[in-house]
């Protein structure tokens, strides 16, 4: 009998389909995985605005994760959306007693409509409990900043501030430049064993549908660790795979905001 690749997603749910675990879980399956959930928060949002947060009890946080544990196993574990600190610290207590591999970090503080989504309590519980169990984090530029208490703007910045998030434990830093105002996105991947700086090059798409991007890349790196890739080269694959998203994803309208990308767009036919 075959075994599935089997991916985990802790995150929150995305009513809008765009970002979290929905995301998430289109990314595994269009990567080729088995993906199951986690839901650590559900939210009403759509394409314009978090309109409201449900927050799920951090004892049935780790009772999900016990039961896809107990029975299926992963592969790999994505992280999102954790709103407190009791939901840090039990999503760490269950990685330990699981030991699972391959944990992607993605530290979820801000919608893309500007919603804050992260406690500010629940900040210092994630640097001091769960980065330093993360095989690879992957903030963008706002994320970085919050992370190190201080602006994170540039290019320049970013060099230091990847090496400086390594030092909170985590040895990989994918450190996202899309709020770079540069023509070119530039995004920088820090290997704190081998101290090795990566520069990823990445065209800027021209479009408004860009909800879910960091969701869906952080569940792409985490789909190519599941199937056993190398991590630079899962982290090379999934900015491939989240361009092609964006630009596919760039043709049509969904909503009135920021709309999705096109998670399908290598096995879905083109619509009119």
């Amino acid at each position: 009998m075959k075994s599935y690749f089997r991916a985990l997603t802790i995150a929150g749910s995305d009513s809008g389909g765009g970002a979290g675990i929905q995301a998430d879980l289109k990314t595994f399956s269009a990567l080729g995985c088995f993906g199951m959930s986690a839901i650590t928060a559900l939210t009403a949002q759509n394409t314009c605005v978090v309109t409201g947060i449900f927050p799920v009890s951090p004892e049935f946080i780790g009772q999900q994760i016990d039961a896809v544990m107990d029975d299926i196993g992963t592969n790999a574990v994505k992280i999102g959306m954790l709103h407190s600190p009791e939901v840090i610290e039990i999503v760490a207590e269950k990685l330990d007693q699981w030991n699972c591999p391959n944990i992607v970090l993605d530290p979820v503080m801000i919608s893309k409509s500007g919603d804050k989504l992260l406690r500010n309590d629940a900040v210092l519980a994630l640097k001091t409990i769960l980065i330093p169990k993360a095989t690879i984090i992957t903030p963008n530029l706002p994320e970085a900043s919050v992370l190190l208490e201080r602006d994170v703007e540039t290019l320049e910045d970013m060099t230091q501030a990847a090496k400086d998030l390594a030092n909170l434990g985590c040895v990989n830093v994918l450190l996202k430049g899309g709020h770079l105002t540069q023509k070119e996105s530039c995004d920088l991947l820090y290997q704190k064993d081998t101290d090795t700086l990566t520069k990823l090059p990445g065209r800027r798409i021209d479009t408004s549908n860009s909800h879910g991007t960091g969701c869906t890349l952080s569940s792409a790196i985490t789909a190519n660790l599941a199937k056993g890739k190398p991590l630079e080269i899962a982290v090379q694959e999934a900015k491939t795979y989240i361009t092609e998203a964006l630009t596919a994803g760039a043709e049509y309208i969904t909503g009135k905001g920021h709309g999705p990308v096109n998670h399908f767009y290598s096995l879905w036919p083109k619509h009119k």
